[in-house]
C-alpha cells in the first residue's frame, strides 16, 4: 500500500516552512476535500500565496498539481468503500497469509510515522490528573476504546469510558472541560455521532486525541493529537491490529511516566481484592 499523503506531512513537517506548514495544518483538519479545490481556493484557505501551495505540493513529492490532486482522489474512493465492495475485491483467496502480512505490514507502517515527539505530547496529555480521561469508539472500534480505559483506570484516576447510546455520552459533556482529554476511536466509514461529541467537547475546551486510519475521520479538525494507523487488509473489513498495538504502547508509556503512582494503585487495589 502507498504512503498516504496525510503520512507523508507527518515525515516532513518538521522540515517545512511556515506558509507550507500552513498548508499542511489546514489540508489535514479539511482533509482530503481542501486539497481537491483549486490552488487558489486552496491558497486563499490557508492563508498563503499559490507559489506556496506548489512549493508544498512539490515537497511532498508530487510533479504537479494535478498529480497530487489524483492521489488525493484515490484515497477519497479508498475512504468511501464499502465492506461489500472490499469484499468483491478480495475475491475468493481464502489463504490467510495476505491477510497476516497486510496486518503486520500496517503496524510497522503507522509505528513509522508516528513521531516520537507526538507519543510523547499524548502521553503528557493523559498524565494531566488535574483532569478527567474520557474514552469512546465507534461501532468496530469501541472495544479498543473499553481496553484502553480498564488499563488507565488502573494507573491514574478519573478515567471513565463512554458506552452505550449517544445519549448517555452528550450527558458526560457537562463534566468535560479545558483540564480534560477525550480520546476518540474512529475509522473509515466514519460515524456522524462521534463528530458531534467530539465537536461539542472540543467547544468546551477540551482536548481531543483521535486515533485514527490514514484517509483521516472529519474529527481531525477539532483534534489536538491524531495517530493515523493503517487499517486496511485484503478482507471485507478493516482492520483495528495497529491502532491496539498504537494504544497498548500509550498505556505502557503512560503506566511509566506515572511510575510512583500507578505502582501505588496497584497494591492498593491488589489490597481491596484481597480484603
Amino acid at each position: 500500500m502507498s504512503t498516504s499523503i496525510a503520512e507523508m506531512i507527518a515525515e516532513r513537517m518538521a522540515g517545512m516552512p511556515a506558509g507550507e506548514r500552513r498548508a499542511a495544518q489546514i489540508l489535514i483538519a479539511n482533509y482530503p476535500l481542501i486539497g481537491l479545490r483549486t490552488v487558489a481556493e486552496f491558497s486563499t484557505q490557508a492563508g498563503v500565496s499559490s507559489p506556496t501551495i506548489l512549493r508544498f505540493v512539490s515537497r511532498l513529492g508530487f510533479q504537479n498539481y494535478a498529480d497530487f490532486q489524483a492521489r488525493l482522489q484515490d484515497e477519497l474512493a479508498a475512504q468511501l468503500q464499502s465492506p461489500l465492495t472490499r469484499a468483491i475485491d478480495a475475491g475468493a483467496d481464502r489463504d490467510t497469509t495476505p491477510f497476516v502480512a497486510a496486518a503486520i505490514e500496517n503496524v510497522r507502517e503507522t509505528f513509522r510515522h508516528l513521531p516520537e515527539r507526538q507519543m510523547a505530547a499524548i502521553v503528557a496529555a493523559l498524565a494531566n490528573r488535574r483532569g478527567k480521561v474520557f474514552l469512546v469508539g465507534g461501532r468496530f472500534t469501541d472495544p479498543v476504546a473499553a481496553y484502553m480505559a480498564a488499563h488507565l483506570a488502573i494507573v491514574r484516576p478519573g478515567v471513565l469510558h463512554l458506552s452505550g447510546q449517544e445519549s448517555n455520552w452528550r450527558d458526560r459533556l457537562i463534566d468535560m472541560g479545558r483540564n480534560d482529554v477525550v480520546v476518540v476511536f474512529d475509522i473509515r466509514r466514519y460515524q456522524d455521532s462521534l463528530m458531534r461529541l467530539a465537536e461539542a467537547a472540543h467547544k468546551r475546551g477540551t482536548q481531543i486525541v483521535l486515533f485514527t486510519d490514514q484517509w483521516l475521520s472529519p474529527i481531525t479538525r477539532h483534534a489536538r493529537h491524531v495517530v493515523a494507523g493503517r487499517t486496511a487488509v485484503p478482507s471485507a473489513w478493516d482492520s483495528s491490529v495497529a491502532l491496539f498495538l498504537v494504544a497498548e504502547a500509550v498505556i505502557g508509556e503512560l503506566t511509566r511516566k506515572l511510575e510512583d503512582e500507578s505502582a501505588r494503585r496497584i497494591r492498593e487495589m491488589e489490597s481491596l481484592r484481597g480484603g
